[in-house]
């Protein structure tokens, strides 16, 4: 493209020329985001319909579920439809939007992940000042404050991005993911994006550095549990929220500090997917599935049913 002030669209990764590979792909995607979608929505429920799970705990658990929700539906559907219809189209305000939505969400899970390893610390190891320091009012101005910062952090991101003109509009990803964009800057090296990114490492390494912190406290604690089911059952349940953790920030940070292959690359495709896909599907089942009052909970609520009509207003309550 000679000229650069023309872009106005982008052409996403197309998975196969194969039509069959297409619409595999197509299915794929479709009973993957199903599963997310669909379990996420089941926390969601759970914390809303039940008043026994309106505390500080399951509050984060809810806005977590609401996060991988809002996040896999950024990008999924876009990249189901192109190949539903063989197509690789994205507009221009379309991928603006793809990545401010994108970015502003993962950066609130990583946060929500750091607030909940707070909230567990306090709540293993300061049990008795729990209510008073994780109360309803503390929880709300911190939530706030997760979602008012990864907002800012989705706008610079968007704003570093979007700051330079683009001599190509061929994007090697199935959505519009910052390094791939980058690369096609006419002006070669971003350096408002750049400095946004390094600022992204450290605070996402200091938010890393706090939870391997917050864990190693609750890990001492539990160590002086006298009950041998009792430590197992809190360390099969710290020990997974770390594994997630570490995907995440460390995926993230190969797909975003590496420089992409100027080809398609199977590395670059899956980084991504690691990153984006893997962490909505995996937080119900770690941070949720697993608990005994959500599951008791869900069971009630397949065992009563929930009517059409509350399900529906509480929808359009969000």
């Amino acid at each position: 493209m000679d000229n650069h002030t023309t872009v106005s669209y982008f052409l996403l990764l197309e998975f196969s020329n194969s039509r069959h590979l297409q619409l595999l792909h197509f299915f794929f995607f479709f009973l993957l985001y199903l599963a997310i979608v669909t379990t996420n929505l089941l926390i969601i429920c759970a914390v809303a319909f039940d008043h026994h799970l309106h505390s500080g705990m399951y509050f984060f658990l809810m806005n977590l579920a609401l996060q991988d929700v809002g996040s896999v539906s950024v990008i999924v559907p876009k990249s189901m439809i192109n190949s539903l219809l063989d197509t690789r189209h994205i507009s221009y305000f379309g991928c603006v939007a793809q990545v401010f939505l994108f970015v502003s969400f993962l950066g609130s899970n990583v946060s929500l992940l750091t607030v909940m390893a707070y909230d567990r610390y306090v709540a293993i190891c300061h049990p008795l000042h729990y209510e008073t320091v994780m109360n309803w009012k503390a929880c709300i101005e911190i939530l706030m404050l997760v979602w008012v910062t990864s907002l800012l952090y989705g706008m610079l991101h968007t704003i570093g991005t979007f700051s330079f003109f683009f001599c190509s509009n061929v994007v090697n990803q199935f959505f519009c993911e910052i390094p791939q964009l980058l690369k096609l800057s006419c002006s070669g090296f971003n350096l408002v994006e750049a400095g946004v990114l390094v600022a992204s490492a450290t605070a996402g390494l200091g938010c890393f550095t706090f939870i391997i912190v917050s864990y190693a406290m609750i890990f001492k604690a539990v160590l002086r549990i006298s009950s041998e089911q009792g430590r197992q059952k809190a360390l099969s349940t710290c020990i997974p929220h770390l594994i997630v953790v570490s995907m995440i920030l460390l995926t993230g940070c190969f797909a975003y500090l590496i420089p992409p292959s100027n080809t398609p690359s199977y590395l670059d495709l899956w980084l991504t997917i690691l990153y984006s896909l893997l962490p909505p599907l995996f937080n119900p089942i770690i941070y949720s599935m697993r608990n005994k009052n959500i599951k008791y909970v869900l069971w009630r609520l397949m065992a009563k049913g929930i009517s059409a009509e509350r399900l529906l207003q509480f929808l359009l309550h969000l």
